[in-house]
């Protein structure tokens, strides 16, 4: 396909993704770390942030308690992950300057949820902790089955092309829809504007990432069928029911053949 013809990318997704290159990703200096160490790093931390956080303002309440293992183990679970099948772009290295910009442009922010959750001592009801809890054990399954299935599709798969079947035939990007369904989880435990607007933050650029994606892989045939298919990161096929249509119809399209071949 010709470069041409090829999914746009909207002005504000370009300003964001080209922002993050030059600060972060191409920021001057010698690359030597890889993202990956940097993120493994704040995810291993995380742990101990907020448990460090509920000794300072010495709030061991039940939700400060089910925050750490939220938001605490999820780090864990995405080392799991990482050991397993990393993602290649995490791969690539930054300089001193990039990796102190990852955080303090993208990493650092998260903190201020647990933050704002146990210094405020917010003490959620049970209807809220279990929504926060199944969101986002909802977000990180979603988040680790999305990243598996394109990784091991992409590495022993003969042929480049769109990866258009499990959960990618629904979303195109499940694992974004993941993290998204996680994060909700700590802004809805914080609940406090300024955690919206961590979201928010978070939300744009992980879009202008997916905007860019849709870029990349328009090239490949089949494309304009695809995108028609699958949403951008909610999966509406199943939410509105057209999926079960299709899979019904198409049932009975092979009961009803089956029967005229006897």
């Amino acid at each position: 396909m010709n470069t041409a013809t090829r999914e746009p990318v909207p002005f504000w997704a370009r300003f964001f993704l080209a922002f993050a290159d030059i600060t972060i990703f191409n920021a001057p200096g010698r690359p030597f770390m890889k993202v990956a160490w940097a993120v493994d790093l704040h995810k291993i931390f995380t742990l101990f942030i907020i448990y460090g956080m509920m000794n300072y303002y010495s709030n061991f309440s039940v939700g400060a308690w089910v925050f750490l293992g939220l938001h605490g183990i999820y780090g864990y679970c995405w080392l799991i992950k990482d050991f397993g099948f990393r993602d290649h772009q995490l791969e690539s290295k930054l300089s001193f300057l990039g990796f102190i910009n990852l955080y303090v442009l993208l990493i650092a922010w998260y903190w201020l949820m647990p933050w704002l959750f146990i210094a405020r001592a917010i003490e959620p009801s049970g209807l809220v902790l279990f929504i926060a809890i199944a969101i986002h054990t909802l977000g990180v399954v979603t988040m680790i089955a999305g990243d598996g299935q394109r990784h091991w599709i992409l590495k022993y798969r003969t042929q480049p092309g769109l990866i258009r079947e499990g959960m990618y035939r629904y979303t195109r990007n499940p694992n974004y829809l993941g993290e998204l369904m996680l994060y909700a989880a700590y802004v809805l435990l914080a609940d406090h504007w300024i955690a919206w607007v961590i979201y928010s933050y978070m939300a744009i650029y992980f879009l202008a990432r997916m905007k860019g994606k849709d870029n990349a892989i328009s090239r490949h045939p089949g494309w304009a069928e695809y995108k028609a298919q699958s949403g951008l990161v909610i999966p509406w096929a199943l939410i509105n029911g057209r999926a079960i249509m299709e899979q019904m119809n198409k049932n009975k399209k092979i009961t009803g053949s089956q029967l005229h071949e006897k």
